[in-house]
């Protein structure tokens, strides 16, 4: 391909569909999604990826053979990575570390470089992605920082396109439009657009709990931050691009609320989005269910939810969250994190070989199994250290059995058991079985204490 021939993708972005939702009580409202996860780079940032690649090519802040800098926190990124590859470019990109497994995987095998930083801390401190992004740019020669905080060609990007598509969508007939803040692009190049075409148009704001932006809108003032788990929206200060004039109604919405929402609107419309689309859904109902007269309501699924497989849509991360909503029983049962009444416990029987047991570890990211009996009696249990002991001296070996390996001297705790039994337990380095009278209830390990002790505090 020549190299000042525009890449064939770059041609996909934006234009995407908007659907109705049908399947929730929406109120008096009509209320329809447009679907930003079908952008080839899977979210609303790829317009804004190629709008601040193209200023700054045009007004030669990004000079041929340069680099691409960024903070994000995961779909700016991919944006920025899907646009800035294609052009030929290095792409540097710095994000939180509570982004998705799923998010990084996509960056680099795209080929950008990725520096992971902590999510745990402000604007100022040393490690602040922002920050570190910015001294990033600062010491790679031709790099061009995109900051998108602060780059007046990400609310333009929506001020030409994602705004006019949804005028023209809705056939000039649109009454609110439910958005979150990120970087603000988005909300600030809405509210320009549409201050000229519908001025009497309702912005309303979605904001994840903790985040500052909620609050600031309806009364001017900053709350102290807190933390969130939803990724791509919420602030702790506002962005230097934010316009809130037109935002007549904020929501705080919940983390379990937010992945809630995305987990049913996937069973509901079969639409599969991310966390924040969950959070715009959620505060979107809730709009849509407090009006008396009917109105057309828009919001969006920003980004695919295919990067929150391990995350929104795995069971056993949302309840490590405690996100997932389980039965809770007063007794040592609560610190299983995967529970045989629940169906959630991976196992092997006695006859499967070690290579099984191996890969079913491997599989479901734990260190031992419990060995059960037709999938109910629990009969041993086999960790990582009894499969090495059989095979180092060959790999042959894994071909052996699992009963010739696993431990069948088990100690058992009752569910009433104290804190203190188990933890005596879990000092010496063993995994606690938890089972009584009624057959085997699950494993807890040192990891399920630690989960357990962070929800406490939390």
């Amino acid at each position: 391909m020549p190299n000042d021939a525009r890449p064939a993708v770059l041609e996909l972005i934006g234009n995407t569909p908007l659907v109705r939702v049908s399947r929730f009580d929406t109120g008096p409202c009509t209320l329809f999604l447009k679907l930003e996860s079908q952008n080839p780079g899977g979210s609303i940032k790829d317009r804004i990826g190629l709008a601040m690649i193209d200023a700054a090519e045009r007004d030669g802040r990004l000079k041929p053979g340069g680099t691409i800098v960024e903070a994000t926190a995961g779909n700016t990124g991919l944006g920025l990575a899907l646009v800035g590859r294609a052009k030929g470019y290095r792409v540097v990109l710095v994000v939180p570390d509570k982004m998705s497994t799923e998010k990084v995987l996509h960056l680099k095998a795209m080929g950008a470089e990725v520096h992971i930083t902590r999510s745990d801390v402000g604007k100022g401190h040393h490690d602040y992605y922002q920050d570190v992004a910015a001294r990033l740019a600062a010491e790679i020669p031709d790099a061009f920082f995109a900051d998108q905080f602060n780059n007046p060609a990400n609310p333009l990007a929506h001020e030409c396109s994602t705004a006019p598509e949804i005028w023209a969508q809705t056939q000039h007939d649109v009454d609110a439009i439910v958005v979150g803040v990120g970087s603000a692009g988005t909300l600030t190049g809405l509210t320009r657009f549409f201050k000229r075409v519908q001025p009497n148009l309702d912005m309303v704001l979605a904001d994840p709990i903790g985040s500052v932006m909620a609050q600031y809108s309806r009364d001017g003032t900053l709350p102290t931050p807190g933390s969130w788990a939803v990724e791509g929206i919420g602030e702790d200060f506002i962005p230097s691009i934010a316009d809130l004039s037109s935002v007549r109604h904020a929501y705080s919405i919940s983390d379990e609320e937010s992945f809630d929402h995305a987990r049913q609107l996937l069973r509901a419309e079969g639409i599969l989005g991310g966390s924040s689309t969950g959070t715009l859904l959620a505060a979107a109902l809730r709009y849509c269910r407090e009006q008396t007269e009917p109105k057309r309501v828009v919001s969006f699924v920003c980004d695919t939810g295919t990067r929150y497989l391990s995350k929104v849509y795995n069971d056993q991360w949302m309840s490590d969250q405690g996100l997932l909503a389980s039965k809770h029983y007063g007794d040592l049962r609560d610190l299983i994190a995967r529970r045989f009444e629940d169906g959630r416990v991976i196992s092997v029987g006695p006859d499967d070989t070690l290579l099984t047991a191996f890969q079913r570890m491997r599989l479901a990211d734990v260190s031992q199994l419990p060995v059960l009996v037709d999938g109910k009696q629990l009969v041993g249990v086999i960790d990582e250290s009894d499969i090495l002991l059989n095979v180092q001296n060959g790999a042959a070996h894994f071909r052996m059995t699992v009963t010739s390996a696993m431990t069948d001297k088990l100690q058992t705790l009752a569910p009433d058991a104290s804190r203190d039994q188990l933890q005596s337990v879990l000092d010496r380095g063993l995994v606690a079985i938890i089972a009584d009278a009624s057959g085997f209830h699950g494993l807890i390990t040192r990891v399920d204490m630690l989960n357990h002790l962070r929800r406490t505090l939390a």
